[in-house]
């Protein structure tokens, strides 16, 4: 797909995607209907962060959280506890005892991040203190941000507002530390390696992310698995623990779902749906049909 900021994080859920301006004509969204003996599963492929004056969903997913009674997310945003968030992040992404950011960089990488860091307004003495991995995170973060994307507008925020105004339940299908401890438990060569390339790709943000939006906003699940794929092989330590591995947790809990006398909107990061590992191909394993949505 080339250069992604960072590509990386296209499956993480605290970051998300560019947009490109709403495509008028009739075509194919990234939502799936799967039929269990009782309940339907809308399975959504999710962006997390939208621009404001392009916040528009496909219509699809509007009409599947109509028919839904449930909304599911990978964390239940509507009760995520903003300090419990914080205390994790103290416990788990922080440099400990005497280790310092500048020596485990070095010095020609420190000063890269810094400049780095410099040119998004991100205070270094903050960074100092984190581990690699957190670190290309916030400076993602960062970057969405200058470029006026934002996570208020994302798909799952979208659809919580909706539910919380009208009463609608809420669920996550893991925790804190299944969405994030796989970036902190990575060896610390790996988590240098993921801060390398954010530093690389984040020149190319826009221009790069509107090849993956515009996948996305056609439902054009070939791609959607090309991307993956290519990332996948480029660095499979980092896409187990980040998708793979989270699938394959997912997918009981998505399974029951189906048992249920009701229907479920299950909405996750787009590319855990699609390629070898993904949501979509798992379900045809276990002998579900899902049929993608216009």
């Amino acid at each position: 797909m080339g250069r992604t900021v960072p590509r990386w994080l296209l499956a993480l859920c605290l970051l998300g995607s560019l947009t490109l301006p709403a495509q008028h004509a009739r075509a194919a969204a990234a939502v799936w209907t799967v039929r269990g003996a009782h309940g339907t599963v809308y399975l959504a492929g999710s962006v997390h962060l939208l621009a404001a004056n392009d916040a528009t969903l496909p219509a699809a997913f509007e009409r599947a959280y109509a028919d839904s009674s449930l909304l599911v997310m990978e964390m239940d945003l509507g009760k995520l506890d903003a300090q419990q968030l914080a205390s994790w992040i103290q416990q788990h992404g922080m440099l400990t005892g005497d280790t310092t950011l500048r020596a485990v960089l070095g010095e020609q990488r420190y000063a890269r991040l810094s400049a780095a860091a410099h040119s998004l307004g991100a205070p270094m003495p903050m960074l100092d203190k984190q581990a690699p991995w957190l670190i290309g995170v916030e400076l993602a973060q960062f970057q969405y941000l200058s470029l006026g994307y934002d996570p208020e507008q994302g798909v799952d925020k979208q659809l919580l507002r909706h539910a919380q105004a009208e009463g609608k339940p809420t669920a996550g299908l893991e925790t804190v530390d299944e969405e994030l401890g796989g970036l902190e438990r990575l060896p610390r060569a790996d988590q240098v390696r993921i801060l390398d390339q954010t530093l690389s790709e984040l020149k190319d943000a826009q221009s790069d992310m509107r090849v993956v939006l515009s996948a996305w906003r056609r439902g054009d699940a070939a791609r959607l698995a090309t991307l993956l794929s290519k990332e996948y092989r480029e660095f499979p330590a980092l896409y187990r623990p980040l998708v793979t591995d989270r699938n394959q947790h997912w997918l009981p809990q998505i399974e029951q779902f189906l048992r249920e006398d009701r229907n479920t909107l299950v909405v996750v990061g787009a590319l855990h749906l699609v390629g070898p590992g993904g949501l979509l191909q798992l379900l045809r394993q276990d002998g579900y049909q899902p049929t993608q949505l216009d």
